[in-house]
């Protein structure tokens, strides 16, 4: 049995034997569950597309993001991200069965983590970092240091509450100038093109999906003659926002995060097949 064409098998939780108990009587499977809701508890875990740590990445969760599970077996959950909608499998041991109610997001691209409280702690080695949008709960405030549930101490002017969201998409991207291109990545140790996009929308309080093609859905038609700051482009495999009327920031494969003129973009390129204005 295939899923028809209608439903998305990247964002749609079923296969022929079980499904998400939402789509009984939308889609036909052997069986249907209600999902479990567990958390991240790592700065970032691999969503693949197998349940196999060489499978394909095809997304990547956050600390603290809600993983929608509906089958645990052999060490791997296999769900669905329920802030991005990815279907695939989750190593059991980056999740967590209670979840916890986030009261900040982080707002820095690269976001330290301590013991304890800078000034207190022996050296400033940090023991993890978190990345943007990164949901996180503050327990208690202690000078310019905020201990996180879970994770120990962070700067207070790395987050952001939970309900405060950046202005503007285009300044959010180029904070990420300089990090390297990782199929399937979504932070700044690794992403791609439509990651880029996902995380700068998801720091501006927007929702945004996971693929290139899915995004083109976003906003409402642009003008090709006549893009504007914040205006995204699209090819058949890549998508970009512009910068201004003449750039444009993307991932490029060898040069990771990149500013580029939209001339250059095009020189090597297909013509676009759409432009969205958000």
């Amino acid at each position: 049995m295939s899923l028809p064409l209608a439903h998305d098998p990247r964002v749609t939780l079923a296969r022929p034997d079980l499904a998400d108990q939402a789509l009984e009587g939308v889609l036909e499977a052997g069986r249907y569950r209600a999902v479990a809701p567990m958390q991240c508890l790592l700065p970032a875990t691999p969503v693949r597309h197998r349940a196999d740590e060489a499978a394909l990445l095809v997304d990547q969760l956050a600390f603290g993001e809600v993983f929608d599970v509906l089958e645990i077996s052999g060490g791997w959950a296999w769900g669905r991200s329920r802030r991005d909608g990815v279907v695939g499998h989750v190593a059991v041991e980056a999740l967590s069965e209670e979840v916890v109610e986030p009261t900040h997001r982080v707002a820095s691209v690269h976001a330290p983590v301590f013991d304890a409280p800078v000034f207190d702690a022996p050296g400033d080695a940090a023991r993890a970092a978190l990345n943007l949008n990164a949901l996180v709960t503050v327990l208690e405030t202690k000078g310019a240091f905020a201990r996180l549930a879970r994770l120990g101490w962070i700067s207070v002017a790395d987050l952001a509450d939970f309900h405060a969201f950046d202005a503007e998409p285009a300044a959010v991207a180029e904070r990420f100038v300089g990090a390297p291109f990782q199929a399937g990545g979504r932070d700044r140790t690794g992403l791609d093109a439509p990651a880029l996009v996902q995380q700068a929308l998801y720091a501006c309080g927007l929702g945004c999906p996971r693929a290139a093609d899915q995004q083109q859905t976003l906003g409402r038609p642009a003008d090709m003659d006549a893009l504007m700051r914040g205006d995204l482009i699209f090819w058949p495999d890549h998508v970009a926002m512009m910068l201004d009327g003449e750039r444009l920031i993307h991932v490029d494969p060898d040069r990771g995060v990149a500013v580029e003129a939209l001339s250059d973009a095009m020189a090597h390129r297909d013509p676009p097949s759409a432009c969205r204005r958000l």
